[in-house]
Order: structure tokens, then sequence, then C-alpha cells
């Protein structure tokens, strides 16, 4: 475990003094919540549930933080790299929030990290797995609300190992998400004593799976472990189980390979084992509220993306309310965010000294049709930090 550098601290904090002297912001003006998320292409559907989960967490407040009125300035990321820069300076500089949210895609991530450096802006994650984020690239001003590709797949690596998996194939596609995600399942699968017999990397973003399933075949492991997500995990799960390998050799996989495709999935997706830092039906009293409340405000079940713009709000709704909407004092600002405690619908989280949830992931499997909870994987799971200097 780390301790900031008051003296790190203060250099960043300086960076914002353009932005800070002599406009303190009265409690009455509102909180300004900049929203750099996807709301049109691939990703639209993941930014729009981040943006319903914060939103609901901040209505079940009446609408307040810390007693203050809350205005959206939401900024379509359209998931690309290139123009996250510019995107971010806009928010910070332009329209000049109080918070940034965002984004979904790593790629993205990486542009606003730097602004964020620069400006000093606060800046919280609510998808973006890249490990980088609190780690190599850390700083005081920058939390995670979601999770790392390794925090949900190293858990995945015991259990594999415990139900007497020796020999595993791995695949994924060929781009940095997929390999730090195999990387964390490999690490605990391997010290356990199991073997990667093969890692496959597909070129991204193929989905043309059948001669990797033959070559699968033809090496008989005990099971195989993967991550695809979206439109591609849909197309693995179906494929894997038309080629006949499902009954023979079983899939598992990250969380994301099944999360928010049950529908297209279908039948394929039967019994297929992942692990994730939620499931829609965890049986805790917060999970059962967040549940019911969000199918009332938008007519459909929340999925683990809803639930981190959810957990998003409620950081900023319990650190504005301990501060009485006072957000003049970054420094203080930061340290009590960094002190949240939250009854998540997903369970306990709190952060790491690097910003990181420190939190549950689950071991679900499918059934009829639900992402049901075998068990916890790992409890209270904190990611390694150590290339984090603050």
């Amino acid at each position: 475990m780390k301790t900031f550098k008051k003296t790190s601290l203060a250099t960043l904090l300086s960076a914002t003094a353009i932005l800070s002297a002599g406009s303190v912001v009265a409690n009455e003006d509102p909180v300004k919540l900049g929203l750099m998320l996807p709301y049109s292409g691939t990703y639209t559907a993941l930014g729009e549930a981040i943006t319903n989960g914060l939103k609901l967490a901040i209505e079940q407040e009446g609408g307040q933080l810390g007693g203050r009125e809350v205005e959206y300035i939401e900024l379509d990321s359209e998931a690309d790299p290139s123009k996250a820069p510019q995107n971010m300076s806009r928010l910070v500089n332009g329209d000049k929030v109080d918070f940034v949210i965002g984004p979904v895609h790593s790629g993205v991530a990486m542009g606003m990290l730097r602004v964020a450096k620069q400006s000093g802006a606060i800046t919280i994650i609510p998808n973006a797995g890249l490990g980088a984020a609190t780690n190599e690239l850390c700083m005081p001003n920058v939390f995670r609300t979601s999770f790392s590709m390794w925090q949900d797949s190293y858990p995945m690596g015991k259990v594999a190992y415990d139900q007497g998996h020796r020999k595993i194939v791995t695949i994924t596609w060929d781009y940095a998400g997929g390999k730090e995600d195999l990387a964390g399942f490999e690490e605990a699968f391997t010290a356990e004593g199991g073997e990667i017999v093969e890692q496959i990397l597909v070129p991204f973003p193929s989905t043309e799976f059948q001669s990797y399933l033959t070559q699968i075949a033809s090496l008989e492991p005990d099971a195989v472990y993967t991550f695809f997500a979206g439109g591609g995990g849909v197309s693995f799960v179906k494929d894997y189980a038309a080629a006949g390998l499902k009954e023979s050799i079983p899939l598992l996989g990250s969380g994301f390979l099944t999360e928010g495709n049950l529908t297209a999935l279908g039948d394929a997706g039967e019994g297929v084992m992942t692990t994730l830092h939620y499931a829609e039906t965890l049986d805790n009293d917060a999970n059962q509220a967040f549940v019911s409340a969000y199918e009332n405000a938008y007519g459909e079940m929340p999925d683990t993306y809803a639930v981190q713009g959810y957990d998003t709000g409620m950081m900023l709704v319990q650190g504005l309310s301990e501060l009485d909407g006072d957000t003049s004092d970054q420094e203080r600002l930061i340290d009590v965010l960094a002190n949240v405690e939250l009854e998540s619908p997903r369970g306990p989280l709190s952060f790491s000294d690097s910003h990181h949830p420190i939190q549950n992931v689950y071991l679900r499997e499918i059934r009829d049709g639900k992402h049901e909870v075998v068990s916890i994987a790992h409890e209270n799971l904190e990611v390694p930090d150590e290339a984090c200097q603050m």
C-alpha cells in the first residue's frame, strides 16, 4: 500500500489555478458534470446505460449533490481516441465542469488522461478497463468506478484449477484489452500449477472463428478461457456450441463475454461460466432496490455498465454530502472521494490508494437465460498497483 505524496498532489493541483483562482463556485450554482461517453456508434448502449445509472443515483437524492442542483453536459466521445484530448479540453476549459465522467473505450481514456494530468481535472472512469489508468498513469485526480481487465479475469484462474482443469487453451482478439485479460487469467492459473497449452490471438475485430475452433478441438484441452465482447462474444459462444465443443470442453470467460448478450446468446449460452464484479441476480438489499428502481425508470433490466454509472453517482452523492456541496478546495475534495465506501448493488465497494475499486468478483453461470451467482470467486479483490507513483 502506498501513501500519496503531498508534494505531488500540490504540484498537480497548481495546474488548475487558472481554472479555480478567483472563481470559487457558490453553493447555489449547479455542480457541472461533464459526461464524455459514446452516444453514437457501436458503444451507444454502454454510454446510455452508464448515463442512466448515474442520473438515477442523483435523482434518488432529489436531483442534487450536497444541496446543489446538477447540470449535465453530455459530449459524444464517438469512441474515437483521436478526438479525446480536444473533447476533454472542451469540457474542462470551455464548459468548466467540476467533474469529467468517462470514457467507455480504453483508447479514449489514454487521450483523456493526458489532459487530466495537465489540467488537474477530477476524472472518474466508469468503464474503460486499461490497467495503466490506475497504475503506470495513475494520478490523484483520477478515479475508477469500474474494473481493470486483470481484476475480472484473475479470479477465474484459480476457479478453473479448482474445477480440475490442468491444460487450457486461451483465445482473444489481438489487441491490448484482450491480452491484458488473458494475462490476468494465466497468472493465476499457472501459479496454481495449470498449463496454457496454446494462446490464440485473433485479428481484431474478426469474428471468423471456425479455423480456430478446429484448432482447439485438435488440441483437446480440459477447458477454454476466452475474452470477447459485444457481437464478437455472441458469435464466439454460438459458433463454439455449433461446433460441438460446448459439451466436451467447458467454456470459461471474462464476464464481458456474455454481459448484455443473454437474449442474443439463447440456448448457446446455457452453462457458460464467467467472472465479473456484478450480476443482475445478486441477492443483496442494495441490488434488489437498484434493479427495481432502474426497471421502473427505464423499462429494462440494468447491467454492469448501469451499475458502474450508478456507483459513480453514489460516490459523488456521498462525497459532496460530506462537503455540503463545496467543491472549492480540490485537495480536500479528492481526499473525501478517496475515502468513500459504498454498499453498492455489486457489494461492498471502496478505493485503493491508486483510486481503483476494491470489490468482489463473482463466479457466474448462465442458467435459464440469467447470470446466476455460483460463488464469490474473490472477495474484496485489490488490483496490484506497484507502478503507481503519485
